[in-house]
């Protein structure tokens, strides 16, 4: 039976992955085949080594057609898969913050007359005048409480959050904390209407530009029947955790578990039927104790292919002292993993900018 065993369908490739150069990546196609088939994958003849075949062929576009044709005595086959090519040689890593609403209240409450008195944001700043960091701010409309929503902000912080936008947005995350897995059920008509609640929202109070397409649904769990309609709201990508837990993916929008597995070795994979890149994030720093955050990132950098992009996480509850999980040093756990990404060649980027956050040559 003729079968394409890498790449996959919806890999997304880089220069890792083979031969690069400005006009092409040159990658090898395997799989098998029945014995004494003659194999063509695009049109170029396969070496042929028991049931296995080998071929080499170029990428040109960001997305690419393979075609494996298998001929014999018996007839003809044929196997079509799609690829993605990332021409940007760029290291790159994206930070989210998910959960975000405390730091909302609090200058409602305070009512400051510079956004960055606000103890969490000033730490954001700090991390980003040192290392250059963009943070995208994951929203929820209404607090865990139920004493404040969105609807509350004021505009007089507009201007701030506008001249911060180029290193600090935010997007929607979810209405509110609870319930647990608010969208694994959902139409996709009651998901697109929170982010436009939450969208118009912080467009008023923090203009335009402090806006960013989401990337990360709460919980991760979404109706895959969703996700078209998600990317025509502008959704390019879509990160989560994507590791097996007990019988199941979980908090890997309630995809079958081959795809799943794909994202969770491989790091990225394109759904072609939205159009959506899904993501692994690589760590989630509320979670992962300081010592363990350089030999966990020293192993993401040297992960091949996967580690072109580094996709990290943490969540905004953690950074406050009256929070019941508060982690003292959490601030000191992102200026350790960004300090390491950044001595290490990697960029900032925001994903839904070029591919993967990159502009592709």
């Amino acid at each position: 039976m003729l079968h394409i065993q890498e790449p996959i369908h919806g890999a997304v490739l880089n220069h890792r992955d083979g031969i690069a150069d400005a006009e092409a990546l040159l990658i090898t196609v395997r799989g098998t085949a029945p014995l004494k088939c003659a194999v063509t994958v695009n049109g170029v003849s396969a070496q042929r080594q028991g049931d296995g075949f080998s071929a080499q062929i170029p990428l040109r576009r960001r997305s690419n057609d393979i075609v494996v044709t298998a001929s014999g005595h018996q007839g003809q086959s044929e196997q079509r898969i799609t690829v993605i090519w990332d021409r940007a040689k760029q290291k790159r890593y994206r930070f989210a913050i998910d959960d975000n609403c405390f730091f909302l209240r609090d200058l409602c409450r305070q009512q400051p007359k510079d956004i960055f008195s606000n103890h969490y944001l000033a730490i954001l700043k700090r991390l980003h005048d040192n290392y250059g960091t963009r943070f995208s701010l994951n929203i929820f409309y209404e607090s865990p409480e139920k004493d404040f929503t969105l609807k509350m902000m004021p505009d007089r912080w507009r201007a701030q959050f506008e001249e911060a936008s180029p290193w600090l947005r935010m997007t929607w995350h979810a209405y509110a904390e609870f319930p647990d897995r608010p969208y694994q059920y959902t139409r996709a008509e009651k998901v697109l209407a929170d982010i436009d609640l939450i969208h118009d929202e912080i467009t008023r109070f923090a203009g335009p530009a402090s806006w960013c397409p989401p990337t990360i649904v709460h919980w991760g769990e979404l109706l895959p029947s969703a996700m078209p309609a998600l990317a025509k709201h502008g959704i390019t990508v879509l990160s989560d955790y994507f590791r097996r837990q007990e019988q199941r993916y979980a908090v890997s929008y309630g995809l079958d578990d081959w795809r799943c597995a794909q994202v969770e070795s491989r790091g990225r994979l394109m759904e072609f039927a939205s159009g959506i890149i899904l993501s692994q994030i690589d760590m989630v720093l509320n979670t992962t104790p300081l010592a363990d955050i350089l030999p966990r990132l020293s192993a993401a950098i040297a992960a091949g292919s996967r580690s072109e992009v580094i996709d990290l996480l943490t969540h905004e509850q953690y950074f406050w002292p009256f929070y019941h999980h508060f982690v003292p040093d959490h601030a000191e756990r992102l200026d350790c993993a960004l300090r390491f990404l950044t001595d290490h060649g990697y960029k900032p980027v925001w994903f839904h900018e070029g591919l993967l956050g990159a502009d592709q040559p």
